[in-house]
């Protein structure tokens, strides 16, 4: 994981390889010592293209966030999200920190040796985002698309003391998540087409999302038969196994797999 980096709305996202953690922590301010409310949103689960961001957003509990328009990123535009991140990036009174993890990152702990599922990192990411902006007792609200009870547990196993929210739709009945679900989004965006850009990699390549028409033009325009795809690509998707699959791709066998895993030294 790189070293922490300084936020801004200018900055270069781009994450090609492992994971990144960028952050406005507002350090130095008297309210970062007293209690907060922390919310954790993300954006990019789904894609086959780019990185999968992870983000908070957290200010003091005495702030009254409510009539800041803060909603849940996707029922605003791209325009209103760019506003909004750039007036939380410049608001002291308000901190943010955003995990980024790459294409390459997923595909790497999905398909290896010691297979990580999506959850699993997904969970990791939440809680070094939450132990990079904590330094003292908080209430936390989580999004979550899985079991809400099972991953509040999770979290208070992981963060004895502090009080969580899990539920769905917490990005639109908390202003705090709605702010991390605008800081993820707009990172998630930028960072897919810095990633691309910083790749050498050129054409439109749509949402992400494998039912994106242009994002699956742009799969098959960057598919070489034996080797794949460039590192912007989620290699453990269905989508992608599927496109490789003769006689579009090169079918391979290996030895190893058809004699078992008993043949196998560790």
């Amino acid at each position: 994981m790189s070293e922490p980096a300084s936020g801004g709305s200018g900055q270069d996202f781009s994450s090609t390889v492992g994971v990144r953690l960028v952050s406005q922590l507002r350090t130095g301010e008297e309210w970062t010592k007293a209690p907060c409310i922390l919310g954790v949103d993300e954006a990019g689960r789904g894609p086959v293209l780019g990185p999968m961001v992870y983000a908070c957003a957290f200010t003091s509990v005495s702030t009254d966030i409510s009539s800041r328009g803060y909603a849940d990123s996707k029922t605003l535009t791209h325009e209103t999200r760019e506003k909004l991140f750039k007036a939380i990036d410049a608001d002291s009174g308000v901190g943010w920190v955003a995990h980024i993890m790459s294409a390459q990152f997923i595909s790497g702990h999905m398909l290896g040796r010691d297979k990580t599922s999506l959850n699993a990192l997904a969970f990791d990411a939440t809680c070094a985002i939450i132990r990079r902006a904590l330094e003292s007792g908080a209430n936390v609200y989580v999004d979550t698309v899985g079991d809400a009870d099972r991953h509040r547990d999770r979290l208070s196993r992981a963060f004895p003391g502090l009080d969580f929210t899990v539920c769905p739709k917490a990005d639109s009945l908390y202003p705090i998540v709605s702010a991390a679900s605008i800081v993820a989004k707009v990172i998630r965006d930028k960072s897919l087409t810095d990633s691309q850009k910083s790749l050498g990699l050129t054409g439109e390549v749509g949402t992400g999302y494998p039912g994106d028409s242009a994002t699956t033009t742009w799969l098959k325009q960057h598919m070489h038969p034996l080797w794949g795809f460039p590192r912007l690509v989620r290699h453990s998707w269905e989508t992608c196994s599927r496109m490789l699959e003769p006689p579009e791709g090169v079918g391979l066998k290996f030895e190893a797999d058809e004699q078992g895993c008993g043949s196998c030294s560790g």
